[in-house]
C-alpha cells in the first residue's frame, strides 16, 4: 500500500513506530567529520528529537547495528561464566538499497558459512526489519548498478522517499499498515525511487583465473596503502573481527571477552603463532581483499560481496580507488585471455 505523508505526518508516523521500535537510521552530526567544519552522517538510534537524513549516503554502513565495532559478548570469573546482556527490543533500520543488499552478504557469512550459526549475531539479527531509503540520484563514487545492488523488491518492512518536501511510503508489511494509514495525505500506488545509472562504472570478470594473485598489478599498493584500514571499517560487507580478553584482576580469572572490529588491511591481522605473519606488503593485502569481495565470496555463494556502495573510496586518505582496481583486474584478466590464446 502507498501513502503520501506530510513532514508532519512523517513525524507522526515515526513516533507511533517507537512504541514498538527502536528505530537505527542515518544522522548527521554537526563537525563530526575529518574537520571540525564538516559534518559526519553515521547511524545512530533515533529518538523523540533526532532527525532522519534521508539526502546524503552515511559515510559509515548499517551494519553496527547487527556487528558493533566493540561487543562485549560474555563475562566470566572463576567459577562462572554469563552472557552479556543486549536490547533486544524490536527495531528498525533505515538503509538504502545497497546496505540492504550488504546485510544480507552479512547473514551469509554469519548465519550460512559454516556448520553452526553465530549466536550473538543471530540474536541480534531476529530482531531486526529493515527500512528501504529510496535513491533518486547516484552518489559520487557508487557504482552499485553494475554490482547489482541498485534494485531491492522484498525484504523491508516499508521503503520511504523524500521529495518536494512530502514523504512517499510504500508499505509491505501488514503490521505496520495502519501507523501510516492514520498519518496519511493521501493514499496512492507507490514505487520505491532506484538508481538506474552512474557516474562510475565497473567491469567484473565473469571468471578470474587464480593466477591473478601473480600479476604486478598489486605491486603499486604496497606504496599507495598506508594499512590504516578505513575501507574495512567504512565497508558494509566486510565481517572480520578479532577477540579481546579484558581482565578485571591480576591473576587474570575475572573478567569479559569482546569481539572487535578488525581489518585485513592492517599490520597484525595475519599474525599466527609461533611468530609468522602472511600478507606482510600492502600489495598482497590488498589482493586478498579485492580478490575476496569479487571473486572467491562468489565462487562460494554465487554472488559477489561488494555491493558497490562507494565508501571505501569516499574515505580512502590515499585516493585509492576500489573501482579502479576492479577494472585493473578486469584489464589483466584480458591481457591474460589473450596471452593464453596466443599460445593455445
Amino acid at each position: 500500500m502507498g501513502y503520501i505523508l506530510t513532514e508532519e505526518g512523517f513525524q507522526a508516523a515515526l513516533k507511533e513506530l517507537r512504541k514498538e521500535y527502536r528505530l537505527f537510521a542515518p544522522v548527521r552530526k554537526k563537525g563530526a567529520g575529518r574537520f571540525l567544519d564538516i559534518d559526519a552522517v553515521i547511524y545512530d538510534e533515533v529518538g523523540e528529537d533526532g532527525e532522519i537524513e534521508l539526502e546524503a549516503k552515511s559515510d559509515y554502513s548499517a551494519k553496527e547495528a547487527l556487528t558493533p565495532l566493540s561487543e562485549t559478548l560474555f563475562f566470566f570469573t572463576e567459577e562462572q561464566c554469563k552472557e552479556a546482556d543486549v536490547d533486544l527490543r524490536p527495531a528498525l533500520v533505515f538503509l538504502r538499497s545497497c546496505d540492504l543488499q550488504a546485510m544480507k552478504r552479512l547473514d551469509q557469512m554469519y548465519l550460512g558459512n559454516g556448520r553452526e550459526n553465530d549466536w550473538f549475531y543471530q540474536r541480534r539479527r531476529e530482531k531486526i526489519q529493515y527500512v528501504l531509503i529510496g535513491c533518486s540520484h547516484s552518489f559520487d563514487n557508487c557504482f552499485c548498478v553494475d554490482m547489482k545492488s541498485n534494485i531491492t523488491k522484498d525484504g523491508y518492512v516499508f521503503s520511504i522517499d523524500k521529495a518536494d518536501g512530502q514523504y512517499r511510503v510504500n508499505v509491505l508489511e501488514a503490521a505496520v499498515d495502519p501507523v501510516f494509514a492514520a498519518a496519511a495525505l493521501s493514499e496512492e500506488a507507490v514505487e520505491p525511487c532506484h538508481v538506474t545509472e552512474n557516474e562510475v562504472r565497473v567491469r567484473v570478470p565473469e571468471n578470474i583465473p587464480l593466477e591473478i594473485v601473480n600479476h604486478p598489478l598489486w605491486d603499486e599498493y604496497n606504496t599507495r596503502c598506508i594499512g590504516c584500514g578505513r575501507c574495512n571499517y567504512a565497508c558494509p560487507t566486510c565481517s572480520c573481527y578479532t577477540m579481546q580478553d579484558v581482565f578485571y584482576t591480576d591473576n587474570g580469572k575475572v573478567g569479559e571477552r569482546r569481539r572487535v572490529g578488525s581489518s585485513c588491511m592492517v599490520d597484525g591481522y595475519s599474525n599466527v603463532a609461533g611468530g609468522g605473519q602472511y600478507r606482510k606488503k600492502q600489495g598482497e593485502r590488498m589482493r586478498f581483499k579485492v580478490l575476496h569481495k569479487i571473486r572467491d565470496y562468489r565462487k562460494r555463494f554465487g554472488y559477489d560481496m561488494c555491493v558497490g556502495c562507494g565508501r571505501c573510496d569516499d574515505i580512502c586518505g590515499e585516493y585509492i580507488s576500489f573501482s579502479n582496481i576492479i577494472n585493473k583486474v578486469a584489464a589483466a584478466v584480458e591481457e591474460m585471455e589473450k596471452e593464453d590464446s596466443k599460445n593455445a
